[in-house]
């Protein structure tokens, strides 16, 4: 059966579309068949990071106005196979579609792919209820931060209410010098306050904002930096395998300890 996930967190800017992208390329490179559904109409994003926005022709409103078929308005990765993205309208708003609509076109895709990955927009209104609309589990994604970390326990209890009760949490950014300094919550801090289990730990590093900059999901690139491994390391984990937590803490230490050695410290 496919999986029906939707990817939220309640505040904007904590990198859920990053995370779509880049699960989206790590399940498919895995040998999955992989939808990705842009839910964010009015703005659509997830085009623009997986590099596909000038391929866009149709988009989901196309296809619920009867303008289209739905296999017309997938959008195909001609990197990796398997993997297709439903993008939305970027010049209607969130209340152009209805949560019922919304659950007839994932329905649709549930037919013939593996995962059906839902990017969410910010806010708990509209757009929340659609992209939840036809979801059978959620990964709540949030920065170590107390705004973030308070709005993604505000939409774990929406979720619960809806009957979505298999969460997995991503903590991403996290900064391990800043949690050594006691400048930013751990990630045990957050587990201890949202209660879900934990799925995934994503560090911050600048080489996410060039691949997502390039339309590139981080994945696909053989420099095996430390978010790429995480994220393929959440795909693995989703899929059923017993994949261990990177110690980012001990990775912090151990660089410090060459940069004493080569200052002499």
């Amino acid at each position: 059966m496919s999986r029906i996930i939707v990817v939220t967190s309640g505040k904007g800017g904590v990198g859920k579309t990053t995370v779509t992208s880049n699960l989206g390329a790590a399940l498919a490179r895995s040998g999955c068949t992989v939808a990705l559904v842009d839910a964010d109409f009015g703005l659509r994003n997830l085009d623009l990071l997986l590099g596909l926005e000038e391929r866009v022709v149709y988009t989901a409103l196309d296809v619920l106005a009867g303008e289209c078929r739905l296999a017309q308005a997938l959008v195909k990765d001609k990197r990796l196979k398997g993997l297709v993205l439903l993008p939305a309208a970027q010049n209607r708003s969130k209340e152009s579609v209805q949560p019922e609509q919304m659950k007839k076109i994932v329905d649709a895709l549930a037919k013939g792919y593996d995962y059906i990955i839902v990017d969410c927009p910010a806010g708990i209104e509209m757009g929340f209820r659609n992209a939840i609309a036809a979801a059978k589990e959620a990964l709540i994604v949030t920065t170590p931060e107390v705004a973030a970390v308070r709005d993604a326990d505000r939409v774990i209890g929406l979720l619960e209410a809806e009957g979505i009760d298999n969460i997995n949490l991503i903590v991403n950014r996290l900064k391990p010098g800043m949690v050594q300094d006691n400048k930013m919550m751990s990630v045990e801090d957050v587990l201890e306050l949202l209660g879900v289990s934990l799925i995934g730990v994503v560090p911050d590093d600048e080489r996410v904002i060039v691949a997502t900059n390039k339309g590139e999901p981080l994945v696909l690139y053989e420099d095996s930096s430390l978010p790429a491994i995480a994220f393929t390391n959440i795909a693995r984990r989703l899929q059923g395998e017993k994949v261990p937590f990177l110690d980012f803490m001990a990775a912090h230490d151990n660089l410090l300890t060459r940069i004493r050695r080569m200052f002499g410290g």
